[in-house]
């Protein structure tokens, strides 16, 4: 049974209990994503205050996970949580979700318009960042027992040992071909699951289970188009984290923008209700 069968079978109700309707998911074209990065960066520079003051909070906490795991001595960790980083990015962009709209809408845009984000649907938004939360603590279990299988119960060491290890020695470099192709696999999980879902529950009155099967119905319609926008935002976030977390400063906000613009390009909008007759 396909995503479209399950959506179909699935009754999503909202808040006044009016039963709905699946929504309906646009093709695209395969350069939709550069139109979304367009569409990003236009809204970053119309409030670049406000864009660039998010990306420079995601550098700040970025920067300062960084150095607690350094004083800890835990610094070969920094890896696996800049995978991590990934797949909880979708819940921290909600604020940037919340500015594009409201520019779209043609509404004022404050501080505390995307500090305190007001959701259709805040409970479900909260199941979804408990499902991501979930395959975050999955990717750092499997990543523990990789390097288990690799390194032996010994204790991690010290990132100027561990490094050179990952890089030049054989059980390090099959510990990182493996861990990417584990950790690709969970982020293509995660970006199915909230490339739609996320911003869908901040502007729709729909449940997660809905939010959830119109994300990967997303991803199964517009393959193509859908993967090179994962492969931008992987590209984008890898920048942006590898320049010690500065980039981020403009590639977090980009992205978060854009991702917005994917959202309302692929998922039809919501059909207005019928007149009782």
């Amino acid at each position: 049974m396909t995503t479209q069968d399950v959506a179909h079978h699935h009754a999503d109700t909202g808040s006044n209990g009016a039963a709905k309707p699946a929504p309906a998911i646009n093709r695209v074209a395969m350069d939709a994503p550069w139109r979304w990065l367009a569409a990003g960066w236009r809204d970053m520079w119309t409030r670049p205050g406000l864009s660039l003051g998010y990306g420079l909070v995601a550098v700040g906490v970025s920067a300062g996970l960084a150095a607690a795991l350094w004083y800890a001595g835990l610094f070969s960790l920094i890896l696996v949580l800049a995978a991590g980083f990934l797949i909880v990015a979708p819940l921290l962009a909600v604020g940037l979700y919340e500015m594009s709209r409201r520019l779209q809408a043609g509404e004022p845009v404050t501080r505390a318009d995307i500090a305190l984000v007001s959701t259709a649907s805040p409970v479900q938004l909260a199941f979804v960042g408990i499902i991501l939360m979930l395959m975050f603590l999955a990717w750092i279990r499997v990543a523990t027992l990789l390097f288990a299988i690799f390194f032996g119960l010994e204790a991690m060491p010290p990132f100027e040992q561990f490094f050179p290890a990952l890089i030049l020695e054989p059980r390090g470099l099959s510990l990182l071909v493996i861990g990417t192709i584990v950790g690709g696999l969970i982020a293509a999980a995660v970006f199915s699951v909230a490339v739609v879902s996320v911003p869908m529950l901040l502007e729709r009155d729909v449940d997660a289970v809905t939010a959830v099967l119109t994300s990967l119905r997303s991803v199964q319609e517009n393959f193509g188009p859908m993967a090179l926008w994962a492969w931008l935002i992987m590209v984008l976030t890898v920048f942006g984290i590898a320049s010690l977390f500065v980039g981020l400063i403009i590639t977090f906000p980009l992205v978060g923008h854009a991702t917005w613009h994917a959202y309302k390009d692929v998922v039809a909008p919501e059909s207005a209700p019928k007149e009782p007759a």
